[in-house]
């Protein structure tokens, strides 16, 4: 049987709060990021180390999308930190251990703390390794537990919302997503471009699921 935990509010006071809790010093943090073009970008603290979206997923749209793709695929860069996912709900926070373990050059994570610990042990690991790791993780499920309690809207199995992560790894884009076998390469990127390379690919997303509003953006920014 598949292990389910509740799913994670697109608030950033939520994912604040839990990857402080995990080592996450307080001057990283999550912000909403109200809108796509350049002036909303603009209003965003920089640096970004990541960006989060949540949309409404839909795997054989993207399935049958990627059988008719004629995009190169690139073979990922051995760098780039990547788990699958196989806990149910979880993609919340897969996608912040997507997002602080490509920046965890940049942030200093306490000393002993949760993160200092996972990203130690898993650092070796290939994603299939680190999911069995996650799903046996006690201390992570209850941290993510709270979390998904924590929210303005009561926390509920069933959703159809799924988080991905995007981040740069040696001046490239790259979309994570533990339902996904490999990182998705997007091409060139930088550190001070993140935000808005990020942006683009998102705005094809949104155009690709018109039929929805259910997106929500969020940056990774160092305070």
């Amino acid at each position: 049987m598949v292990k389910r935990w509740l799913p994670l509010e697109a608030n950033p006071d939520v994912m604040n709060q839990f990857m402080w809790g995990l080592g996450v010093p307080e001057d990283v943090g999550f912000c909403d990021v109200y809108g796509l073009d350049d002036e909303m970008l603009a209003m965003v603290p920089q640096p970004v180390l990541a960006v989060l979206l949540l949309y409404p997923q839909d795997r054989k749209k993207e399935s049958d999308a990627s059988t008719t793709s004629t995009v190169e695929t690139k073979e990922p860069n051995k760098k780039v930190y990547f788990t699958k996912q196989t806990v149910g709900n979880a993609c919340g926070t897969i996608g912040i251990i997507h997002a602080i373990g490509n920046a965890v050059s940049k942030i200093k994570l306490v000393d002993g703390s949760y993160f200092h610990r996972f990203y130690k042990q898993t650092a070796d690991m290939d994603p299939i390794q680190r999911a069995a790791f996650l799903e046996e993780d006690q201390e992570m499920e209850d941290a993510h537990s709270v979390a998904a309690a924590g929210g303005d809207t009561e926390a509920k199995d069933g959703v159809i919302e799924h988080y991905v992560c995007f981040s740069c790894v040696d001046g490239e884009l790259y979309e994570l997503d533990g339902g996904n076998p490999q990182p998705i390469h997007h091409g060139p990127s930088s550190p001070d471009s993140l935000l808005q390379d990020a942006a683009r690919v998102i705005k094809a997303r949104i155009v690709e699921y018109s039929e929805s509003l259910n997106f929500n953006v969020m940056a990774l920014s160092m305070m």
